[in-house]
């Protein structure tokens, strides 16, 4: 480290964020915390999500409707730094999640009157919550963590820990791959039902880990694409159609055990001493979608394309969203009801010896491009127990032959190992299964 540089474990003992033991800058910030948190309870009754169990929050938890997540580059080469950020982020995390701020007072550090009424010279530090939830309520916050190939390089003594599933996701046929879009060291995903909750919490972990991680790249996403659970209905996505109907939900308790959760009898996906059993494997796609060139469509194109009905959702030759598709049907001398290249004929488990993933999917527009084009799309996010067989091979075939990819565009790549749960009770944080003890 240069001379006269600051360590980030000064930098953040600094801003008292060290540890479990955060605290807030003083008493004064406390005290002016009591008046904006008698109602907190209040609004988060019936809006918070656990923190701790099993498996982390976030993947099979009832799909919220807002999305930000963010991969970052670690710049440290010290393996402690890179603990204590993670320590620390467990903290800030669960906190949040609770609907509270990233420490006890953290963005109302001074008091509400002058300096003279400041004893402790409060009002000269810097708040360590950037206050824009204080108000809000968690909003089902989850807060999920992974860890990209990269990372179990030499840097911080992990080579030894890398599962064996956990291999960078290779270049797809058609692949426009935009490379400051793909992989990373670190991935932190979180989903609220309120954009500001979501955004409030990557904001103030990426501000926590200053000097240990840069972000690679982050997306903002709305409108969940595709759902967790039975209730309600099923999504669209922007070109109109229903989106995720097989999904695997989470009362699906056989296929989410075995296509979606690392087993203990799958050490070539627990990796060395199963620090992975229970966790998952987040896969990462984002897919532009050409929406002036669809929308030139005929609706008969369109619903070949997806082999489904754009108004109910059904398959073709069918008449309920849910109903299984017609494979042998053909439909006069118009060939197969279900096109042998239309998206839902290529990604169904019947092709594919069976295998499905929980998919997480977020619309997105970020306004137009230069050529005043809608840059828009899907952010595609899918868990599974091992990419290899869950995973890969299903995007393989789809990028050789699905019809989809007339419209769409695959900008990026990326896969990260997330980690089995915090226990209840526990002293555990983010760092400890991925460094062992």
């Amino acid at each position: 480290m240069p001379r006269g540089s600051v360590s980030r474990r000064g930098f953040l003992t600094g801003l008292g964020l060290t540890g479990l033991g955060a605290a807030a800058a003083g008493t004064a910030g406390a005290a002016s915390l009591a008046s904006c948190s008698s109602g907190e309870d209040d609004r988060n009754a019936g809006q918070t999500v656990p923190f701790r169990g099993d498996h982390q929050a976030g993947v099979t938890t009832a799909q919220q409707e807002h999305l930000h997540i963010v991969a970052f580059n670690v710049l440290t080469d010290d393996r402690d730094e890179l603990r204590d950020m993670l320590a620390t982020w467990t903290t800030m995390a669960e906190r949040m999640t609770r609907g509270e701020q990233t420490t006890d007072g953290g963005a109302l550090t001074g008091t509400d009157t002058d300096a003279n009424t400041d004893p402790d010279g409060t009002l000269n530090l810097v708040p360590e919550d950037t206050g824009e939830a204080v108000d809000l309520s968690a909003g089902r916050l989850t807060v999920t963590v992974g860890y990209g190939p990269s990372l179990f390089d030499g840097r911080f003594g992990l080579q030894d820990r890398r599962p064996a599933e956990l291999e960078t996701l290779p270049k797809f046929p058609g692949d426009q791959l935009v490379p400051d879009l793909c992989d990373g060291d670190i991935v932190i995903q979180a989903c609220s039902d309120d954009p500001q909750v979501a955004v409030h919490a990557v904001r103030n972990l990426t501000r926590a880990g200053s000097g240990v991680v840069e972000v690679r790249w982050s997306q903002l996403g709305y409108g969940a694409a595709s759902r967790t659970t039975k209730e309600g209905d099923t999504p669209r996505n922007l070109f109109g159609f229903k989106d995720g109907t097989r999904n695997i939900t989470a009362d699906e308790t056989d296929d989410i055990n075995n296509m979606v959760w690392v087993s203990a009898d799958r050490p070539d996906s627990a990796g060395p001493g199963g620090w992975m059993t229970g966790g998952t494997y987040m896969c990462v796609r984002r897919i532009r979608m050409l929406l002036e060139v669809w929308d030139r469509q005929i609706l008969d194109d369109q619903q070949h394309t997806f082999a489904r009905y754009k108004g109910s959702g059904a398959p073709i030759g069918a008449h309920d969203e849910f109903d299984d598709l017609p494979f042998d049907l053909y439909l006069g001398t118009g060939g197969p009801a279900i096109p042998r290249d239309s998206h839902v004929y290529l990604a169904h488990p019947d092709q594919n010896n069976g295998q499905r993933m929980l998919r997480r999917a977020y619309n997105f527009i970020e306004g137009s491009d230069s050529m005043g084009h809608l840059s828009g799309g899907l952010f595609f996010i899918a868990y599974v127990a091992a990419p290899s067989v869950n995973f890969t091979p299903v995007q393989m075939k789809l990028a050789h032959e699905d019809k989809m990819n007339e419209y769409v565009r695959y900008e990026s790549k990326a896969v990260f190992a997330c980690p089995p749960g915090l226990a209840e009770g526990s002293s555990a944080n983010w760092g400890t299964a991925l460094f062992g003890g």
